[in-house]
């Protein structure tokens, strides 16, 4: 009788995930990928669909139809509620049917989600920016508050629909903001009869004493600069005390607002809970050098869900080409197992540079040999995210419907759709 292969597990659907599978295409195993969603996302671009520069189906695409040509790989669409080490099982629910699925390696790639640094109450009324669902939810916020100052016959109400908040100055904060002045100032300009949406206010907010804090102090304040062009006010040293339906308590100051967006801080997924392992205040799983989980070699976590520091002594960071990077370090360590090989040397991540626009032919982009900002800046950001964009259809999509919105300043994905987010009175 044939040995059965191998069967190799990996929770998550992501960058990392993703990388994983796609990198054991070679391997004699079996892999079987799950996920709770059946579309691997490109998160990157999220922001865009919250403020209706692109629609969710141009930065995502079905997982079985990125893998159909893989041959061992099968994919299962359901929730994970726990997994057991001992029995070597990862217990999965869809709704429907729970089973408990075996595994003889196990990759954890389940990424984060917002933290709201013990005031979870805050999420109905800053919603954070993770998912599709979360897009297409802060977008109704936007337009809809727009809507309702159109309508609004109290000029104190209309210019609390017309100020949103940012909170938060990382590469996520400063480009909604920047596109959010953007859809302000040049998309809708002409589309009301009784208020005029150049006017409107938004406020970033950043606790630290600069924005992008892992971008060289220069580009940091560039990336201010710029967006003061485009009429955002930053506010840096300033927490946000209190969070409500009206508004935001920024240090002693109350600011009235009709959207409030949440790009502070993010929370791992359960998995060291799942595992019974240590995690870091972030929740993230403390894995040993080859990203496999201590007391556990044939188990791996890696992406957001990890904390790694590398052979350089730098700690990876929380990114996509990281994630990436470490799936496919992951599936080499798998494949050198099973084919009875030494493992490769510990994971030593390549940081090939960090990018972030800040609206129409500005962006900021570090290289560490080389640091430009500006109109090339935001080109080369244009270029790179369509590179690495899923497919052949998506980089087509994405690339007319940028070019369009660039000659036009037109924005088409400006749908309200869904029903109104709880607790929102925008």
């Amino acid at each position: 009788m044939a040995q059965a292969r191998s069967r190799v597990v990996i929770i998550g659907a992501g960058f990392g995930g993703l990388s994983t599978a796609k990198a054991l295409a070679g391997a004699t195993v079996d892999v079987l990928l799950i996920d709770q969603r059946n579309h691997h996302l490109f998160q990157p671009l999220l922001y865009q669909v919250a403020t209706a520069s692109l629609s969710p189906a141009d930065i995502a695409a079905p997982v079985r139809s990125l893998l159909s040509d893989q041959k061992n790989v099968s994919v299962i669409l359901g929730k994970v509620t726990g997994i057991d080490s001992a029995a070597r099982t990862v217990a999965v629910d869809n709704g429907v049917h729970a089973e408990n699925i075996h595994y003889d390696y196990l990759v954890v790639a389940t990424g984060a989600r917002h933290a709201y640094f013990g005031k979870d109450h805050w999420e109905s009324f800053a919603p954070g920016l993770k998912t599709i669902e979360d897009a297409t939810a802060i977008r109704h916020r936007l337009l809809m508050a727009f809507e309702l100052a159109e309508m609004a016959t109290d000029t104190v109400e209309r210019d609390r629909m017309l100020t949103m908040v940012i909170i938060g100055g990382g590469p996520t904060g400063v480009e909604m903001a920047g596109s959010i002045a953007e859809l302000a100032r040049a998309a809708l300009a002409k589309d009301f009869r009784h208020i005029d949406p150049r006017k409107a206010k938004v406020l970033l907010v950043e606790a630290g004493p600069r924005l992008l804090a892992s971008f060289p102090e220069d580009l940091s304040a560039a990336a201010v600069r710029s967006l003061q062009r485009l009429g955002v006010e930053v506010r840096l040293n300033a927490r946000v005390n209190d969070c409500d339906a009206g508004g935001v308590v920024i240090g002693d100051q109350r600011v009235r607002a009709g959207t409030i967006i949440w790009a502070a801080g993010v929370q791992a997924s359960p998995a060291a809970a799942w595992l019974n392992v240590e995690a870091d205040r972030a929740g993230r799983v403390k894995v040993a050098p080859d990203y496999s989980v201590p007391g556990y070699d044939n188990v791996f976590v890696i992406g957001d869900t990890a904390t790694l520091t590398d052979t350089r002594g730098a700690v990876v960071p929380g990114v996509g080409p990281a994630a990436k990077q470490a799936g496919k370090y992951v599936a080499r360590v798998i494949s050198a197992r099973l084919r009875g090989e030494a493992s490769p040397p510990p994971f030593t991540y390549k940081n090939y540079g960090n990018l972030a626009t800040i609206g129409r032919r500005a962006a900021v982009v570090d290289f560490g040999w080389i640091k430009l900002r500006g109109p090339l800046a935001w080109w080369l950001w244009g270029f790179a995210h369509i590179f690495f964009l899923i497919d052949f259809r998506n980089r087509v999509v994405v690339a007319f419907t940028w070019l369009w919105s660039f000659l036009t300043y037109k924005r088409g994905a400006r749908l309200i759709t869904g029903p109104p987010p709880p607790n929102a009175k925008a």
